[in-house]
């Protein structure tokens, strides 16, 4: 793990709760992003913290409910950020090129995070599972009642309204899996060139707000 994604990651985890706890979410943040959910160990996740296996469960009670409080604030935090995009006002070609330069960012800067909270959804607990999904299906909506706005003023051409709502997610969602840190395009460009993608999408080509 690079030193600036290990940074990062610290970052998006400061207001966890005592030190203790955050050191062990950003390791196994870390690990689960490096390693997978399945192979890595509770002894994996308390060695990265500098901490004794038997002190990481004084904090979680096990290494599922350590993903799922992972995949819990992450989507939560993605979440936010689409909906102060769909509530900010403007057009709805404006507000879909917001959502998706907010929701892309989020996947760059965080793409450690957002390689878990993403990909290792499968390995949640049934009733975590169905948790993580309805916030999952909360982020879709927002989506959907974006494009649907500029279907219903005729700002967009969109035969299909769910099927371009998943395939913007997919491309947003897809950012945390190659972004590099050290690459050529910073997030905030990532989000202005995915932002562009989407609204030729939809038939506003060279229209996003600048």
């Amino acid at each position: 793990m690079d030193a600036e994604a290990t940074t990062t990651t610290s970052e998006a985890w400061a207001d966890v709760t005592p030190e203790a706890a955050r050191r062990l979410v950003v390791a196994a943040v870390e690990a689960f992003a490096e390693r997978g959910y399945h192979a890595t160990t509770t002894r994996d996740i308390a060695g990265r913290a500098g901490m004794s296996p038997a002190a990481l469960y004084i904090h979680y009670k096990t290494k599922e409910e350590l993903l799922y409080q992972i995949s819990r604030v992450g989507h939560l935090r993605s979440l936010a950020l689409l909906e102060a995009a769909r509530d900010a006002g403007g057009t709805p070609a404006e507000r879909l090129a917001a959502a998706v330069r907010s929701f892309v960012r989020w996947h760059a800067e965080h793409h450690t995070t957002g390689r878990v909270v993403q990909y290792e959804l499968g390995a949640l607990a049934a009733d975590h599972y169905t948790e993580i999904v309805a916030l999952r299906r909360r982020s879709e909506a927002v989506i959907r009642e974006v494009i649907s706005a500029g279907v219903d003023s005729g700002d967009f051409d969109v035969p299909d309204v769910s099927g371009t709502t998943l395939a913007v997610l997919s491309l947003c969602i897809d950012v945390a899996r190659w972004f590099n840190p050290g690459g050529r395009r910073t997030p905030d460009e990532i989000g202005g060139l995915y932002a562009d993608l989407v609204l030729r999408m939809v038939g506003q080509e060279g229209r996003r707000d600048r």
